[in-house]
């Protein structure tokens, strides 16, 4: 007998998440309950991933179920907050129990180690897509915000850039790469880390900050416009991978400025709290490089090793109606 749709929601998405602090009820009725805790705000973000656009077909389900989860939760970690509940929305061409069971555990498995809880969504019959609306908890007035930056700041990035986008240029042929650099490329694209531990331990140190998933000069852009400066990046201080590095230059210089898909941090803080940075780094359990400064003229100038500015050659960032 098929598997109709209230029998595959109880099926995959059930998980008990009453057990979870600040969720009341989850899967079950026509709307979650949740109680944040006292004083605390709602920190609110929704991402859909459509098949062909946000990911390949050849992707598995375990990465789908682990991604589709993480680009919001690293939507909460830009703004600093705890993760507390979400749902999610899924239309599916037909029922593939393999497939379900797949995007389930990878799901399932991010959440748990997060402490997030599944507490209702949608599903429907169409293309392939999946969208999540996350809630997380912040304390007024600690949320990071993309409006703080000030000239003198200086600009930090976390993890390594630009491998999402190599495994993107390898699938579509463009360059080749050994097997070993393939898959960790790849698990890079499918699979992304959300610094969700960093933008907790960045709170009252960043200045401004926002999630790297449509590259760096389209994200940053964002924060310069909001803030109302500018900025200096220096290109050779973008950390990238090894088997990134053993690329042609013109290669790593897309990959790291204009890539996305990254999902790491892009923050500010003041020149002086460089040792507060660090060690809310340490914390976290994630490296951090400083790649920058901000200033006060308007515009976004990236800088060679000698200081000359680089010709960026149409790089930009990606936007789903013009890329």
């Amino acid at each position: 007998m098929a598997l109709g749709e209230f029998q595959l929601i109880a099926r995959y998405f059930t998980w008990s998440p009453e057990t979870r602090t600040g969720v009341v009820l989850g899967v079950g009725d026509d709307c979650a309950l949740l109680a944040p805790a006292p004083g605390q705000q709602l920190a609110v973000s929704t991402d859909t991933l459509v098949e062909g656009r946000h990911f390949l077909s050849t992707v598995p389900p375990e990465r789908l179920g682990h991604k589709a989860l993480a680009v919001n939760l690293s939507d909460l970690a830009a703004c600093g907050a705890q993760p507390l509940a979400f749902t999610l929305a899924l239309s599916l061409p037909r029922v593939e129990e393999a497939f379900l069971a797949g995007l389930a555990r990878g799901m399932q498995a991010l959440a748990q180690r997060t402490g997030i809880a599944l507490v209702g969504g949608d599903t429907t019959a169409g293309p392939l897509a999946l969208t999540v609306t996350v809630f997380g908890e912040v304390p007024p007035g600690a949320a990071l915000l993309r409006s703080g930056a000030a000239p003198g700041d200086t600009l930090w990035v976390s993890g390594a850039l630009g491998d999402a986008r190599l495994a993107l240029e390898a699938f579509r042929g463009t360059l080749r790469l050994e097997a070993c650099a393939f898959e960790a490329a790849r698990r890079a694209m499918e699979q992304p880390e959300p610094r969700v531990a960093l933008g907790l331990a960045l709170r009252g140190v960043a200045t401004s900050a926002i999630d790297l998933s449509d590259g760096l000069l389209g994200d940053l852009a964002h924060i310069l416009e909001r803030s109302r400066v500018g900025a200096q990046v220096q290109l050779d201080a973008l950390p990238r991978s090894a088997h990134l590095a053993a690329q042609p230059e013109p290669v790593q210089r897309s990959c790291v400025l204009a890539g996305g898909d990254d999902y790491e941090l892009l923050f500010t803080a003041p020149a002086h709290a460089q040792a507060a940075v660090h060690a809310a780094a340490q914390r976290a359990g994630v490296p951090v490089t400083a790649v920058g400064v901000i200033v006060a003229d308007a515009g976004l100038r990236v800088l060679d090793a000698c200081g000359q500015e680089v010709a960026l050659g149409g790089l930009a960032g990606f936007d789903h109606f013009v890329s």
